[in-house]
């Protein structure tokens, strides 16, 4: 596999000519239960990646974990609203934080709060992988722009552009998308994956995936072949979308 290169919000991964690529949705801090998806998939973390479409902590009882994922070399995560507040834990919400699952981290030393912090400070919020098939994108929540060349050119602009924390906030948490059943995609992509809205089985709207399919919560892991956009485990069609 080839090197990575990191430019600013946006991380690029070659194609993948070794083994498979695969996104999952959010993972709130069940890092057990991801494992457990994984096998059952047959990931071979010498070949294969896994790319994760961000929210890593809060809700659940691994949020500690994370910092021993971020060390395997197959894990590539965008950053979620869940880990912006690890971010931004000295200024952000900090009731409404502990209100959504945050109350792990306020029980940390200072020392190691601001170790998480420095760490989900390096997460992209985008990144896109090349596939033999097309370009893939990866944010938590949605692209705000109509076309991915849009996008990166905001979240590679500089700090001082007045949009640019407009943009990343929408790419971290808009849900209109999926609320208005748009279905028109984003230009530019195969395909563009998200998360952040749980949901009983994965929804395709255009060309955007949503994969958050709650299997930190009574749902399960669903895994994106990004190769091929079949789904592990394979849509259920007797199943509602909607979260009850």
């Amino acid at each position: 596999m080839l090197e990575t290169i990191q430019v600013s919000r946006v991380k690029r991964f070659a194609e993948n000519t070794a083994g498979r690529d695969f996104a999952v949705g959010d993972i709130h801090g069940h890092f057990t239960r991801l494992q457990a998806a994984l096998d059952a998939a047959g990931f071979d973390p010498s070949a294969d990646r896994l790319f994760s479409v961000g929210d890593l902590v809060d809700r659940g009882p691994e949020c500690r974990d994370v910092l021993a994922w971020f060390d395997k070399p197959w894990f590539h995560p965008v950053r979620g609203n869940h880990d912006d507040y690890v971010v931004r834990f000295d200024t952000c919400d900090a009731e409404n934080w502990v209100y959504n699952g945050g109350s792990w981290f306020a029980g940390l030393a200072w020392d190691e709060q601001r170790e998480f912090a420095a760490q989900f400070a390096e997460l992209p919020i985008a990144i896109e992988v090349e596939t033999t098939q097309g370009l893939i994108g990866i944010v938590h929540a949605d692209c705000p722009l109509p076309s991915w060349e849009q996008l990166r050119a905001e979240l590679e602009s500089p700090e001082s552009n007045k949009r640019l924390k407009l943009v990343q906030n929408s790419c971290m948490w808009s849900r209109s998308r999926i609320q208005d059943g748009e279905t028109h995609g984003v230009e530019g992509l195969r395909a563009l994956v998200v998360g952040h809205t749980p949901l009983r089985q994965p929804v395709v709207l255009g060309n955007v995936y949503y994969i958050d399919t709650a299997g930190w919560m009574d749902g399960h892991f669903t895994l994106l072949d990004l190769a091929t956009l079949q789904c592990i485990p394979p849509i259920n069609p007797e199943l509602s979308h909607d979260w009850d």
